[in-house]
C-alpha cells in the first residue's frame, strides 16, 4: 500500500504505507515535516492536512473531537483534515495528501 503526500516546499513523496497505522504516524516515520505533537489523540491540529480533492469521500468522516480540534487551525480549506484520525487501510491504498503550513 502506499499513500503520496506532497510536503510544504511542493515536493511529493511515496511513502510505503502499513493497514492500521494512523496516517500521521506513517508520515513522521519517514521523516517528513509534520509536528504531530499529540501523538495522535486528536487533542491538537498539528498534523493538518489537506485531503486531495479525489479521495475526501473515501475516507471517514470526520468525528466532533476532530472537528473542535480543526478550528484551531490554520488556513483551514474544506479538504482539511487530521491525519491522526485517518486510518490507512486497503481503500486508502493511494491516498493522496498535502501537508499543511506548519505554524507555532
Amino acid at each position: 500500500m502506499k499513500i503520496f503526500v506532497t510536503d510544504q516546499n511542493q515536493t511529493k513523496h511515496e511513502l510505503e504505507a502499513i493497514s492500521g497505522w494512523r496516517v500521521m504516524e506513517i508520515i513522521r516515520d519517514y521523516g517528513l515535516p509534520i509536528k504531530a505533537e499529540c501523538g495522535g489523540a486528536c487533542a491538537c491540529a498539528t498534523c493538518h492536512v489537506y485531503v486531495d480533492k479525489e479521495w475526501i469521500y473515501k475516507i471517514p468522516d470526520m468525528r466532533e473531537d476532530e472537528e473542535a480540534m480543526l478550528d484551531e487551525a490554520f488556513n483551514l480549506e474544506d479538504n482539511s483534515r487530521l491525519s491522526c484520525q485517518i486510518i490507512m487501510s486497503a481503500e486508502l491504498d493511494g491516498l493522496s495528501i498535502t501537508l499543511a503550513e506548519i505554524s507555532g
